[in-house]
């Protein structure tokens, strides 16, 4: 729908910052590692609704780069929630603490892929994000693109202070409980699933060329009908928002039609 796309695309990134926003309050107020993850997933999906509604080559890129991103790293985090859940058969934050002192590994996985959700240079999350900011400030259909910019980046502060919250809460400081001091750090079973997702976040990260390519042919062609609709309309406003008195009306009949 080239038209209405061109036509809301503002009022789309608006209501994709405020889920950007809200998301990343709302993750603050949670005790429950499980919920924290899942209002964090809001947050990150604004960044992709922005990146797809910038409407250029280098916004929807990032935007489905992204998508992909929170894919592999929201999902190995509610991995590593189920995890802690097995061990402690609970997800409130207040009954870990300290458990990196035990939980070696696992504290490695846990901050590494928390360094990928929050876009660090070099890890997946960072990538596509940037294609995001880049191709909103750079976006012709957005008025004030560049506050649009400026507010989302706040997604990515916060992102960062509740991620590493978070993490804080986990696995560092001192033990508390008793019960937290004999239990198992990863197993094969647990590796196995691992390995890849951390494989492929660094691939992403450090080279996301192969799949971008693959993706501008498509996009290209998503955005050529909306290039010719926003021309269009820089002459007159589209159809849907002119007075009925302004559109042409349908034949009634087919010697109409044939005149």
């Amino acid at each position: 729908f080239p038209e209405a796309s061109s036509y809301y695309a503002p009022i789309i990134a608006v209501l994709a910052i405020i889920g950007i926003i809200y998301g990343a309050i709302v993750s603050f107020a949670q005790t429950d590692a499980k919920k924290l993850v899942a209002y964090s997933s809001i947050s990150h999906l604004g960044f992709v609704t922005l990146g797809i509604f910038s409407l250029n080559s280098a916004g929807i890129q990032g935007g489905i780069l992204q998508g992909v991103n929170h894919g592999l790293s929201t999902g190995a985090l509610f991995f590593v929630v189920g995890m802690l859940y097995e061990r402690y058969h609970t997800r409130q934050l207040a009954e870990y603490s300290g458990i990196g002192s035990k939980l070696h590994v696992l504290a490695f996985c846990m901050v590494f892929i928390s360094l990928s959700s929050v876009g660090l240079p070099g890890l997946c999350g960072f990538t596509g994000e940037f294609l995001v900011l880049f191709g909103s400030f750079t976006a012709d259909l957005l008025p004030g693109a560049k506050l649009f910019v400026v507010l989302a980046s706040t997604g990515v502060v916060l992102g960062a202070v509740y991620m590493l919250w978070m993490y804080q809460r986990v696995f560092l400081g001192k033990l508390v409980h008793d019960a937290n001091r004999n239990l198992p750090d990863l197993g094969l079973r647990e590796w196995i699933v691992f390995i890849p997702i951390l494989v492929f976040i660094v691939i992403l990260g450090i080279k996301p060329a192969p799949l971008l390519d693959r993706m501008e042919p498509s996009i290209e062609r998503l955005l050529d009908p909306i290039r010719v609709q926003v021309a269009a309309n820089a002459a007159q406003p589209p159809a849907f928002i002119r007075p009925a008195a302004e559109t042409t009306a349908a034949p009634t009949n087919l010697a109409e039609s044939e005149r």
